[in-house]
């Protein structure tokens, strides 16, 4: 039986990147040695490591005086991270989900932090709209897209302060006006490469503002001046990242994943919305992800919910047990995913219905 990876994260990942990194593993670019242990001071990594930085620039058109690095300890490191390069005094965060709480906590260890807006109040079932951003705070920081709650901001923020944004789980997956923004920045695990490494995308202006001592480590420009190479990097998951920017480039690039995203979104959300056993939870359609779709049962089928999951696993269905916080099902649908796994899930939710009227 085929499997339908709806997995939130770690996720699916292009055959491509999987084939040629399961042959990397076994001899990397010839060398007769596996690229998890070949030296990252070698010519032929050093050589990954700079494609892949200029296909990030390419792929995203991302204009000059940025800088793009990989460093290790996912996005909940970034979380402190961007306070510690650009908070004096106050920043300025929209919270919108469990993983901007995370950062706008770590911010508060920097200064004041001024939550501009929140939808906590209804279990972040929607992006807020109605909002001041502070031009006296350093920064202002989103999270664009919340695969939790399955919201998502698809569009480019105008900020009167530098604008950061923590892309983890929709980089790539629609084009993006990168000079907008003073930091990008989202762990690899879902739209890029396997857990290890993490992409930052910082405006070389932006840095060297601060007053505080930076650790060393946590310095953006310390990676910035060392070419991702100040210490070990994450070797086999840059290598795989490198697969999936040239798998990217190959296949039509960003506006060609974003065109096939939203239509793998809008047959499943389609779906959600006929079907009378399923709803959606997000209360605002425009705020709908076109990356993790988020649903329960509808009133009154409730108790079909362990039902709905046994019998999707029996036919292939793999992770779409919502969060553990929230419950219900979950169905990533990242770049990778193809149209073929959201049209199987669409007609299981049919054929459960079928055989449950």
């Amino acid at each position: 039986m085929k499997k339908h990876n709806f997995y939130a994260g770690p996720s699916i990942l292009p055959q491509y990147t999987i084939e040629n990194t399961a042959k990397a593993v076994i001899d990397f670019a010839g060398t007769g040695l596996s690229v998890m242990e070949v030296s990252h001071r070698s010519k032929e990594f050093v050589a990954v490591m700079a494609e892949a930085q200029q296909l990030f620039k390419e792929l995203l058109n991302i204009p000059e005086g940025y800088s793009v690095v990989f460093v290790g300890g996912g996005a909940s490191t970034q979380f402190a991270m961007v306070p510690f390069n650009l908070m004096n005094k106050k920043s300025a965060y929209l919270n919108t989900g469990a993983w901007s709480k995370k950062a706008i906590k770590e911010a508060k260890a920097f200064g004041e932090v001024d939550v501009v807006a929140s939808s906590e109040d209804t279990t972040f079932n929607y992006i807020p709209k109605d909002y001041v951003i502070p031009t006296d705070a350093d920064y202002f920081h989103i999270t664009t897209n919340n695969t939790i709650y399955g919201t998502e901001i698809k569009h480019d923020i105008d900020s009167p302060i530098p604008l950061v944004a923590d892309m983890s789980s929709d980089i790539f997956s629609r084009p993006i006006d990168v000079s907008k923004y003073a930091i990008i920045y989202g762990g690899a695990q879902k739209n890029l490469a396997p857990a290890g490494v993490t992409f930052a995308i910082v405006r070389n202006d932006i840095l060297g503002k601060v007053e505080r001592h930076i650790p060393t480590m946590l310095n953006y420009q310390t990676h910035i001046d060392k070419e991702s190479m100040f210490n070990t990097p994450p070797v086999l998951p840059v290598f795989a990242a490198l697969q999936t920017l040239k798998w990217l480039k190959a296949n039509g690039g960003i506006s060609k994943m974003h065109e096939t995203n939203v239509y793998k979104a809008g047959l499943l959300y389609d779906e959600i919305d006929r079907n009378p056993m399923f709803k959606g939870t997000v209360t605002h359609k425009e705020d709908r992800s076109i990356m993790n779709i988020c649903f329960v049962m509808n009133d009154g089928f409730e108790d079909k919910e362990k039902a709905f999951f046994d019998y999707a696993s029996k036919r292939g269905m793999i992770g779409i047990k919502g969060h553990r916080s929230v419950g219900g099902f979950r169905a990533s649908t990242y770049n990778a995913l193809p149209v073929e796994s959201v049209e199987a899930l669409v007609k299981t939710m049919q054929d459960f219905e079928s055989e449950n009227k």
